[in-house]
């Protein structure tokens, strides 16, 4: 297959231009066809159209102002578009935040984005409602039953469905191109999650550069994503690419298991399906795996990590589909660096998706000569406004026109970009930079091995030295000695890892990331206790 195109970068958005009012407009002739498919029921683009007037209106009624904040924490089903969509229509700014946090966690976003009202799902409402009784304001409670698992709405809230026996809202909100259209929290894995503040404009962007002309999404196509939607990933794959081109969505309120995610792909014709490499690697695993024979795949997706090479060429001789490998960020809101379809070199990132620009910058601020390890930034039209509230984390990230990825690469000899590691994942061994992922990588193309990180852990003499945390696969043996033979075989002596520690589950975010300083706190704890035995 021949790559695609390059197609010219599409026209700016309109100065005045309100993103809910556009994605409703792009589908207005696709009234009866299937918007969104999830748990419960079907929607179709005049049910969306609809629903999302009633849900602004709605919302205007409870008292809520043009730019106040909603907190959302829903689950995925058609509620969430039809809210999150609602709000942008109605110049309110959605907050959909993870779904799987602590109410110590909604009590700090509540606070910090003193959001005016609450939208949640039924099955969360004991987690929400602890972190509402936390709070001295009396916040509007709005409650969807739409996933199975809830219960009855409180005395002290409203249904969702209530909240749309408003008359449709005629108008949207006169917003700007460049005004704020919502936040997104970051994951807060060094810390409290910062609020990352995006415009409508952002949104438009992501489908324009990346969505249609490199995925090639159109109608007809079947889309489900793993990432939910509270997740700058999740969001483009599961609302704004699909309603970009008029093509249907499953959404899935329960994790994202192999069985879970076999089952949408066989029952429901997906087409399109986008993951991340611990993802992929759990369904590579499991003894359900479906035949080709018995999927629709065309098309996937991976972000969230590099995706390792052993991983993508499996799926790939399995089910015939490739697995489109990029880069994104929830400041970036979407992936800006990535494989092609019919281009696909497993083991590096691709190329600048058209409309961004990337630089590599070494530690005294030069240029990265070519092969050589250096810092990632990026220049395009969906950087993030600012971090809210926090002045100093926002000029250190964003740099006028560049976003400091925090991610470190190199670039080979035919201009692809191949992932080092994360900024502070990064090991220095004996004065040599050593890529963990590098090591990683080449773990996973052990036959016995499932998954893996590795992390610099100081020796008893304060020497760092790689040590890798394996996941072995189930009925799979290997021995310390065994793999690290393995990695001598394939890298650089200084590379292999001087210990491994088998491991049942490595730790991770919501979003599948490999929380690797969870990992290195752990060492830290051992390494007192033997100083202290």
């Amino acid at each position: 297959m021949s790559p695609l195109p390059t197609p010219d970068v599409p026209q700016a958005p309109p100065e005045r231009f309100n993103v809910a009012a556009h994605l409703l407009a792009l589908n207005a002739r696709r009234g009866a066809v299937t918007a969104y498919i999830d748990d419960d029921q079907r929607l179709s683009y005049a049910e969306l159209d609809d629903r999302v007037r009633r849900c602004a209106a709605g919302l205007l009624g409870l008292g809520l102002r043009r730019e106040e904040r909603v907190l959302v924490v829903m689950q995925d089903s058609v509620d969430f578009p039809v809210a999150f969509l609602g709000a942008l229509y109605a110049g309110i700014v959605p907050v959909p935040v993870n779904t799987l946090l602590t109410a110590d966690d909604y009590a700090y976003m509540l606070a910090h984005s003193r959001a005016r009202a609450v939208l949640v799902s039924a099955p969360l409402l004991p987690v929400v409602g602890a972190a509402l009784a936390a709070t001295e304001d009396k916040l509007p409670l709005i409650v969807s039953a739409r996933v199975p698992g809830g219960g009855a709405t409180p005395a002290n809230a409203r249904s969702f469905d209530s909240l749309l026996d408003a008359a449709p809202l005629a108008q949207p909100a006169d917003t700007r191109a460049d005004e704020i259209g919502f936040w997104l929290y970051s994951s807060g894995s060094t810390g409290r999650p910062k609020g990352t503040v995006h415009t409508h404009a952002n949104l438009y962007w992501t489908a324009a550069l990346y969505g249609t002309p490199v995925l090639g999404l159109r109608e007809g196509d079947v889309c489900f994503s793993a990432a939910k939607l509270f997740f700058a990933y999740g969001l483009g794959n599961g609302l704004t690419f699909p309603l970009s081109v008029g093509a249907t969505t499953v959404l899935m309120a329960e994790r994202p298991t192999p069985q879970a995610v076999f089952k949408r792909w066989t029952e429901q014709g997906v087409t399109v399906f986008f993951g991340a490499p611990t993802g992929y690697a759990g369904m590579l695993a499991s003894s359900d795996l479906p035949a080709r024979a018995r999927v629709k795949l065309r098309l996937c997706s991976s972000a969230g990590e590099a995706l390792p090479r052993e991983i993508g060429e499996r799926f790939t001789a399995h089910f015939g589909a490739e697995i489109v490998d990029g880069l994104g960020s929830t400041e970036m809101l979407h992936i800006f660096l990535s494989n092609r379809p019919g281009d696909v070199r497993y083991g590096t990132s691709g190329r600048a998706v058209q409309g961004y620009t990337l630089k590599l910058l070494t530690e005294g601020g030069l240029e990265a000569p070519q092969g050589e390890i250096g810092d990632l930034y990026v220049s395009g039209p969906t950087s993030a406004l600012m971090y809210w509230g926090n002045r100093d984390k926002s000029r250190s990230t964003f740099q006028g026109e560049w976003t400091r990825t925090g991610d470190k690469y190199s670039v080979d000899e035919t201009g692809a970009y191949v992932y080092a590691g994360r900024s502070d994942d990064m090991l220095k061994v004996s004065g040599i930079y050593v890529s963990p992922f590098e090591v990683e990588a080449t773990l996973m193309q052990h036959a016995a091995v499932l998954e893996c990180a590795v992390i610099g852990a100081q020796d008893t003499d304060g020497l760092t030295k790689t040590k890798a945390y394996v996941v072995l696969k189930a009925g799979q043996a290997a021995s310390e000695d065994e793999l690290k033979a393995f990695v001598k075989e394939r890298l650089a002596a200084y590379k292999y890892p001087r210990a491994i520690e088998f491991i049942a589950e490595l730790p991770k975010t919501a979003t599948g990331k490999i929380q690797r300083f969870r990992l290195r706190e752990r060492e830290g704890k051992g390494l007192q206790g033997k100083a202290g035995a």
